[in-house]
């Protein structure tokens, strides 16, 4: 058997950036690089480098019959090479991928899943994957180890490599040598087509709103660039957040974000301001300041978090309804200020 554990999750930014609360600690308890098997190819640059971290296997897609898949039979073939071993299971439905386990060698008695342990839900998924690192499946005896709950976060490290590429990068920028504010405006789904404001995107905050803030966050820090994040989909909400907030020094850059880039940038800006979306996560793990603004999820459950971080969490409500259409800018500012005056000074 090989004595590596394998951490399966087929999951979106911010869920990687929690899962390595479990990296960290299955590592640190097996002794062993924790392999990971993902779905998208940024898993690689986020992941690849970090403390714990092991071989990185990629499956785009699991929706396929699988004689009609050949990246389903090319990572049967990867892990078959690998050999089975201790696998924990991050997903809520892992029927495909334990039939391509078993193609690969693997048996039940190898992986366990999150769900089959009681008490997890309801609680913050740092926590709830910190438990689910003490349990072990049956070739490692099975036992559900007393938990430990002392350092529940993300971490992440900006890594030598990212700092030089994102120093290089922004010194033929507008903003080379200034302080950063970073800003992520737009979410999934605000990428499907259709109107931002539609019902099912729950996590739309008008470009009004958005432009008040870039305009406080200018009275504030005059000497601060300002960078829009986001990916190239987001790129019109950003023009127009910019054309209304008619202000200097602030810069769309969806064009030219990586995850390496956004890593380093992360780990040089003064703080975040980020809907509750996957680079607020990204931002706290490395320890930067971030405000999130939440409408119907709940940060008990979905907050960012970092050892190093200050986190605020700004939430809409008004008459027991949660929407972020009813948080002001002024809230957003006003936890800004919070978040800078509770953590380190990096202004």
């Amino acid at each position: 058997m090989n004595p590596r554990p394998l951490a399966v999750r087929f999951g979106a930014l911010g869920d990687m950036v929690m899962l390595t609360v479990a990296i960290r600690h299955l590592h640190a308890r097996l002794g062993q690089p924790v392999d990971i098997l993902a779905a998208a190819g940024w898993t690689r640059p986020l992941l690849h480098g970090q403390p714990g971290v092991g071989d990185i296997f990629l499956l785009a897609s699991r929706k396929p019959p699988y004689w009609l898949s050949p990246g389903q039979r090319r990572l049967v073939g990867e892990l078959r090479a690998r050999g089975p071993g201790p696998t924990w299971l991050f997903d809520h439905d892992n029927r495909k991928v334990c039939r391509l386990l078993l193609r690969a060698g693997w048996t039940a008695q190898h992986w366990c899943h999150h769900e089959d342990l009681p008490g997890l839900s309801g609680s913050h998924f740092c926590d709830r994957w910190l438990r689910f690192a003490w349990r072990n499946p049956q070739v490692l005896g099975g036992e559900d180890l007393p938990p430990q709950f002392d350092d529940a976060f993300g971490e992440l490290i900006v890594t030598d490599q990212q700092r030089l590429e994102v120093d290089a990068w922004s010194q033929a920028r507008p903003w080379a040598g200034a302080p950063l504010i970073l800003i992520q405006a737009g979410n999934k789904r605000t990428m499907r087509r259709g109107l931002r404001r539609r019902r099912s995107n729950s996590k739309y905050w008008p470009e009004n709103n958005w432009a008040a803030v870039l305009r406080g966050l200018r009275a504030l820090h005059p000497g601060h660039a300002i960078l829009l994040l986001g990916v190239p989909q987001e790129s019109g909400l950003n023009q127009d957040i910019l054309r209304i907030a008619g202000i200097s020094g602030a810069y769309n850059v969806v064009h030219e974000l990586s995850i390496s880039r956004l890593l380093g940038l992360a780990g040089r800006a003064t703080g975040m301001i980020s809907v509750d979306t996957g680079p607020a996560h990204l931002a706290a793990a490395v320890g930067c300041t971030v405000v999130a603004i939440f409408g119907k999820t709940e940060p008990f459950m979905y907050a960012p978090r970092g050892r190093r971080a200050a986190v605020q969490c700004v939430i809409g409500e008004h008459e027991g309804e949660r929407s972020m259409l009813y948080i002001k800018p002024e809230q957003v500012l006003a936890a800004w200020q919070a978040a800078l005056g509770s953590g380190p000074d990096r202004r």
